[in-house]
């Protein structure tokens, strides 16, 4: 068994695979900041919850969450959707056509590193928990 058969690696991998995508999408639009008439393209940001249920689907061996008392933490599937908000897509155009906000970009590239890293460090964690488990960490 390898760690791509784990339903919690698949998805944070389909995560770093997405973050590095939309780094390199972010690249491209800094350095076409002076290009005339260049748009800012962005990934469409993709539902993980979805993917993660997807990826870990109820099987026959699956175990379920039971709360015995109110102060328990609920199942997933009791737990109400988050409400969803549409973004507003506000871009200035500069005399040139370009409509690339440098600084914008460095945001959502700061935050795409910091969602990577955590991606990250969510892996190696899972990793150590295992090798603890299996009796390697001694």
């Amino acid at each position: 068994m390898t760690t791509q058969n784990i339903a919690l690696f698949k998805a944070l991998g389909a995560k770093m695979d997405f973050l590095n995508q939309r780094q390199r999408i972010i690249a491209q639009n800094i350095s076409n900041s002076d290009t005339p008439n260049y748009r800012p393209q962005d990934l469409v940001p993709v539902d993980f919850n979805k993917v993660l249920k997807g990826v870990t689907k109820q099987t026959a061996h699956s175990v379920s969450l039971n709360s015995t008392k109110a102060n328990h933490m609920p199942s997933p599937s009791d737990v109400p959707e988050a409400k969803s908000r549409k973004q507003k897509e506000t871009y200035e155009v500069a005399p040139a056509g370009n409509a690339v906000i440098v600084e914008e970009q460095l945001i959502n590239s700061g935050r795409t590193v910091a969602d990577y890293n955590l991606m990250t460090n969510l892996y190696q964690k899972n990793i150590g928990l295992i090798k603890i488990a299996l009796g390697a960490n001694r």
